[in-house]
């Protein structure tokens, strides 16, 4: 105990200037996960009768049965506790410390176990040494919500504990108090009696006790996790925020994605000089960036790794979807891993034509339209007013049907939440003046393009309706200054590509593709593009390890909209 009690006061008074490793963290969790385990092994092996008869002879005879139900939550505690220690969670560190120290005594009341006492004092020195690098803080949301629900788990435990002592002490025609049951229910709660109570008879008096202390390990480990979780999101858009974001996004917003930043749905990270930013939202504990930083691009090197530490310090990993190549290596710079995703169609405005016989069939769509009486006309969000509104929301309704909408890097969330000159409508109207279809685009003045965000229609619109119109908006983007067009997002372009050379494990991930064509639409996507022979701009999933990719695949189908984990209330 001397030997353990200096060690402790060395690791406490060491240096305090230890530079944080990766490697400790996981070594440290992966112990207290043992020494978990072990605490439970040694409560539910015999202990040794003359080390038991030397601590009934100092101790009162409740103690080493108390002792041994303790030691049960206390390492299911430390199991718990394990995944946050690797998480590096500063409240996870603080728990397990005491607890190991709490374990090593309950060890030597329970029946002078000094071996498994030595363990876990020498794992509270390690831990105790190896401070520094559990720095990651806790939500403080959670600590009024957390402290709630222990005193509402808490008031239902006792209500259980008096009203099924009411009831047997009815049927048993016993007589019952207040005071009696409370008793009773603390005494099991705190694991006194966990074989039975000697104040009540029968079946009941075995099985009560120990019903009251198995909820009280429950609602512990429930409220351990609940203390451990990572930070919840809030999508916290200040007014002062969004009037900074278009004036960057104006500024610097050269890539074709950048328009689609200023969604409602996502929350904003900027350098501390404010002359960059980056758009994210939290799924499935991954911070899903949309695109790459805008702004200065000084400023965009230290950003992301700000972003970076901000985003650990809440315990979430980090992904950018629709990365350009541009970014590329500043990703790199980071630590982080890029993985081909697909391909962004860029119609070059100055170098398209209908001429030639490639484009004969799109030329020969837009003479079908012109001929059947079909006009185009082109409104800026802030010019569309409520009539005409009202024909675009009913039939991106009557298009879209059931199916919830989509999107979150390349679409915007609402048809009219983006006004002013910052989307573009390109409306197809039918021999009658009537709606049929229409192209909703965001426009990026610093990139001199337009980027096609949705292109609902009505079902009866002739074939060839949305060929036409993608002349029309690039004939109207020519006269209007503008350099690019991009089309839709081609997922996996180039494993999909008809012509293409693949590696063995490619031709494996088209064939698995091409199972998933009815949900994503994946080819029909890419032969839609390849009708007006595009630029190809490869788009990338940069990550920070490859054991995230399963969780940040799953954070960007729900975040794109594909599956139910985004919730309205988020």
């Amino acid at each position: 105990l001397a030997a353990g009690l200096i060690g402790l006061g060395c690791a406490v008074l060491g240096r305090t200037d230890a530079q944080p490793s990766r490697r400790a963290p996981l070594a440290l969790a992966a112990l207290v996960a043992a020494a978990g385990i072990l605490d439970i092994a040694s409560a539910v092996t015999p202990e040794l009768a003359n080390r038991v008869r030397l601590i009934e002879g100092v101790a009162p005879n409740a103690v080493p049965g108390l002792a041994s139900a303790l030691i049960v939550p206390t390492g299911l505690a430390l199991i718990v506790l394990a995944r946050g220690l690797r998480r590096q969670r500063r409240r996870a560190w603080q728990l397990t410390v005491a607890l190991v120290l709490v374990a090593a005594v309950l060890h030597i009341l329970k029946g002078l176990d000094y071996e498994e006492a030595t363990v876990s004092i020498a794992l509270a020195l390690a831990l105790v040494a190896r401070r520094h690098d559990f720095e990651g803080s806790g939500d403080p949301a959670t600590r009024m919500e957390l402290g709630l629900r222990a005193v509402v788990y808490t008031v239902s435990i006792f209500a259980y504990g008096t009203a099924a002592l009411w009831i047997n002490r009815i049927e048993a025609d016993r007589p019952y108090t207040i005071g009696f049951a409370l008793r009773e229910t603390t005494t099991a709660l705190v694991g006194l009696n966990p074989r039975g109570s000697a104040h009540l008879a029968g079946p009941f008096g075995e099985w009560f006790p120990l019903s009251v202390f198995l909820l009280g390990v429950t609602g512990g480990l429930w409220l351990l996790a609940g203390w451990l979780a990572p930070w919840r999101y809030l999508c916290d858009r200040r007014e002062h925020e969004q009037l900074l974001v278009r004036t960057l996004v104006d500024k610097h917003g050269t890539d074709t994605l950048s328009p689609f930043v200023l969604r409602s749905d996502k929350s904003y990270f900027f350098s501390p000089d404010g002359r960059a930013f980056l758009a994210y939202k939290v799924v499935a504990c991954v911070a899903v960036v949309s695109g790459d930083p805008i702004g200065d691009p000084d400023a965009i090197e230290s950003l992301l790794p700000a972003f970076q530490g901000f985003a650990h310090e809440r315990d979430w990993r980090v992904a950018v979807l629709g990365a350009g190549e541009r970014c590329l290596p500043l990703y790199g710079r980071n630590g982080l891993r890029a993985l081909y995703h697909g391909d962004e169609g860029v119609i070059d405005v100055a170098a398209f034509s209908l001429e030639g016989r490639p484009v004969r069939k799109v030329r020969q769509s837009v003479h079908r339209l012109e001929r059947a009486g079909y006009s185009a006309a082109f409104v800026l969000a802030g010019d569309v007013d409520g009539a005409l509104a009202a024909e675009l929301a009913e039939v991106a309704a009557e298009w879209r049907g059931p199916q919830p909408r989509r999107g979150f890097t390349m679409e915007f969330d609402s048809l009219f939440d983006v006004g002013g000159s910052d989307a573009l409508f390109v409306i197809g109207r039918d021999a009658s003046g009537a709606v049929a279809g229409f192209f909703h685009l965001a426009v990026s003045r610093a990139g001199q393009a337009l980027s096609l965000s949705s292109m609902p229609r009505l079902r009866t619109t002739p074939n060839g309706f949305n060929e036409w119109l993608v002349a029309e908006t690039v004939g109207w983007a020519r006269q209007n200054g503008f350099e690019r067009v991009s089309l839709n997002f081609s997922p996996f372009a180039a494993v999909l590509a008809p012509n293409g050379e693949l590696s063995a494990s490619q031709r494996v991930q088209r064939k698995v593709l091409h199972q998933l064509k009815g949900t994503f639409q994946l080819d029909n996507l890419l032969a839609f593009n390849r009708k007006f022979f595009p630029q190809w701009q490869k788009r990338y999933v940069v990550f920070e390890r490859f054991a995230d990719l399963p969780r940040v695949g799953i954070a960007g189908l729900a975040a794109e909209g594909y599956l139910p984990l985004v919730g309205q209330r988020q």
